[in-house]
């Protein structure tokens, strides 16, 4: 056909940074649209679809081998269509194939390439391919012609059809059917989902598990409340208590002083690929940086060890740095490579080390150059050998204590050397080819961001958090949000905004809106946390099924409608919707959003109990249900400083600061703001004493007197638990 959109690479169309890399390919790559879709029917050919994002390694390594190789090009642009797709905008394509992919090989991952009847079935799958036949994967050109090849027999065609329909059974076995509903877990969920953390511990280097090593904020989250509840409950509970938080914190530090965290500019890797957390696999995702700097306040303030409140600050120092729109939104991933070399951005020799020490501007005069470089590359494991390919990914290899006696200096001199040794390096490292940046702004992503840095503000005392908080969700507002229709886009870059919003958008700024409510006091952000919530029980909830399906009722009809009840490298978006649905229902005239989360609870019963570790964010959603939220009724127009201390040292699970305005007259003009006929509970007849800022504490409808002592209203619900 003379129109044929396949005849041609349109990838230079997209706004996703991770097309247009491919956007030079000799492959006639199209994106996931009606166009490509329909040539591929009109054709009589399969779709070749390729999954990947604009961080991974192996993506670029595969596009390098075979995506630039014209021979290559010639047979995938000849016998199919190929299509290139983002994860990160399409999590619901990705998660319909992954799931095939791992029923079939026993593992997923990037790039994810998949072989589809026109109509967008799967028949053949995997992840990378090389170039030529190795350790027993087929190269990828003889796999492209055998597969057209069967495609053009009739009988190979119809094994290929009854393939078909065997894997397109089981998508929607796995992501559609919902389990028998059961009693949603109650109390004791939280004790064997910690048991089950510790089960699964690495007690001898931190984390969970014995191989590469993945952040796992939601296990630590459950540990340290199944720690802070086990040592509430007292007697036995004493040494459980110990255990479960010597479990999280080791994780915890192995995160802040390893390769994972870069030491130099700040901010969280991906994951490592050693069990002792060295050597790093060097992208940097957004979301990572939400969810670990949430855990390491957590940790801080249940440990008090400053390493934690360190790595926050850093992280959030990054994002600010160089993960920020000018207008305010966060940007999505910093690639792995930088000038063609993997993780080369980050690593050091000691003569780089000493060379940046000369070069830089001196902050401290405790050393001279040559023994503060020294100093530093002790501190940090600088050697001539290295630990990655000849240099050196920074860890925290000595401690403080051990180097002041080493170099016969006091700890504070260490410190302040260390410090400015630092400085100076990030200014060299300034200088390097920086790895590239995914300049996308995602709802979602956007949402758990907003969230650790709402709870920055509380932990660390630090407003800037909040604001700059409140200019990202203001972003998402002006340039996702639509009011009228009351829809979310998930994607904003360059001013393109694209694809309608999944559950986990909705869900994740839903949360972040209400956690800046929280630090603010903003009841604009609450107004918006439950638009969201209300904007998922319409177009996500599933009455008859009991469930929240990831994509809206109104969505692109797909192979499967998926699910995402297990946490994955984001937190499970079903279980972060009904924790806020939980959180939220406070603030509602009726009990909507507290019977979805139920039902939801319900359905999902078993496998929570069955395996909490893979349903961590449902399994902390259950335990808000079992107990019910921390109520911290504060009525002041600013949290006197005192009340701002406690709340950043007690470590408080399931808190639910509700800030509501001291008079009635201005509560009036909230709800009207909010659309609300009546003050919800959590703020009726609940007033000041004497004209002071006045504070209630409740749980499971017991409440404190009205207090003007924060401390002191804590304590009364701590003894009456």
């Amino acid at each position: 056909m003379t129109d044929d959109p396949t005849a041609r690479n349109r990838l230079d169309e997209e706004a996703s940074p991770y097309l247009r890399q491919h956007a030079d390919n000799p492959v006639n790559w199209q994106p996931w649209d009606d166009a490509a879709l329909d040539a591929a029917r009109e054709r009589d050919v399969p779709i070749f679809l390729s999954v990947g994002y604009s961080a991974c390694h192996w993506c670029h390594v595969m596009e390098e081998e075979s995506f630039e190789d014209e021979a290559t090009a010639e047979v995938l642009n000849e016998n199919f269509v190929p299509i290139k797709v983002d994860r990160e905008e399409r999590p619901d394509l990705d998660s319909i194939y992954q799931t095939i992919c791992q029923a079939v090989s026993g593992r997923g991952g990037w790039p994810l390439s998949v072989w589809l009847t026109p109509d967008g079935r799967p028949f053949y799958v995997g992840t990378y391919f090389p170039k030529e036949a190795k350790r027993g994967q087929p190269g990828f050109r003889d796999l492209l012609e055998n597969i057209a090849d069967s495609w053009a027999e009739d009988d190979e065609r119809r094994e290929m059809d009854r393939r078909v329909d065997q894997w397109t059974d089981a998508i929607e076995g796995e992501l559609e059917s919902v389990p028998d509903p059961g009693e949603a877990p109650g109390e004791d969920l939280l004790e064997s989902a910690a048991d089950a953390a510790v089960r699964s511990a690495d007690r001898e280097h931190g984390g969970f598990g014995t191989g590469q090593k993945f952040p796992q904020a939601g296990r630590i989250h459950l540990l340290l409340r199944a720690a802070e509840r086990a040592e509430r409950d007292g007697g036995a509970g004493d040494d459980t208590a110990d255990e479960y938080r010597a479990v999280a914190t080791e994780a915890l530090s192995a995160m802040a002083e390893g390769g994972l965290f870069d030491h130099v500019g700040g901010g969280f890797h991906r994951y490592t690929v050693d069990r002792e957390w060295v050597v790093p696999h060097f992208e940097k995702m957004l979301y990572d940086n939400a969810e670990l700097s949430r855990a390491m306040l957590a940790g801080y303030q249940v440990a008090g060890d400053d390493r934690y409140a360190t790595a926050a600050r850093r992280t959030f120092a990054f994002v600010e740095r160089e993960m920020t729109h000018p207008d305010g939104g966060f940007y999505s991933t910093l690639d792995a490579q930088s000038d063609g070399e993997e993780g080369k951005f980050y690593v050091w020799t000691p003569d780089q080390i000493r060379d940046a020490v000369a070069s830089g501007e001196r902050t401290d005069e405790s050393a001279d150059d040559d023994t503060a470089a020294d100093l530093f590359c002790d501190r940090f494991g600088v050697t001539e050998s290295g630990n990655f390919e000849g240099k050196t990914v920074l860890t925290v290899s000595e401690s403080v204590a051990d180097l002041a006696d080493e170099y016969g200096m006091s700890e504070r001199e260490v410190e302040e050397t260390v410090e400015s040794v630092r400085e100076r390096v990030f200014e060299a490292r300034e200088e390097r080819v920086r790895p590239r940046r995914d300049e996308k702004v995602l709802a979602g992503w956007n949402g758990l961001m907003i969230s650790a840095l709402a709870e920055g503000a509380l932990v660390l005392g630090d407003d800037r958090y909040a604001d700059l908080a409140a200019d990202a969700l203001g972003f998402v507002r002006e340039q996702l949000w639509d009011p009228q229709e009351e829809r979310l886009a998930r994607r904003f870059k360059d001013g393109d905004v694209a694809i309608e919003g999944y559950l986990e958008d909705y869900a994740f700024l839903a949360r972040g809106a209400l956690n800046l409510y929280e630090a603010t006091g903003d009841p604009d952000h609450l107004g918006f946390a439950l638009d969201l919530a209300a904007a998922v029980t319409d177009e996500f909830w599933d009455a008859d099924a009991g469930t929240i399906y990831f994509t809206p009722e109104r969505g692109e009809e797909l192979v499967a409608r998926p699910q995402e009840p297990r946490d994955q490298s984001t937190p499970s978006s079903l279980g972060v919707a009904a924790d806020t649905l939980l959180a939220l229902a406070e603030f509602t005239p009726d009990d909507e959003f507290a019977d979805v989360a139920e039902r939801v609870l319900e359905t999902r019963a078993q496998e929570i109990r069955s395996n909490p570790l893979q349903h961590a964010s449902l399994a902390l959603a259950a335990d808000r249900y079992a107990r019910g939220s921390l109520e911290v009724t504060a009525v002041a127009d600013d949290l006197p400083e005192a009340w701002r201390e406690t709340l950043a040292e007690r470590y408080l699970p399931g808190r639910l600061l509700s800030r509501r305005p001291p008079t009635d007259g201005e509560l009036s003009t909230w709800l009207d703001r909010l659309g609300l006929g009546e003050a919800p509970p959590i703020w009726a007849e609940r007033g000041r004493t004497d004209g002071e800022p006045t504070v209630y504490v409740c749980r499971e409808f017991a409440c404190s007197p009205p207090e003007t002592d924060l401390a002191a209203a804590l304590d009364w619900a701590d003894e009456s638990a």
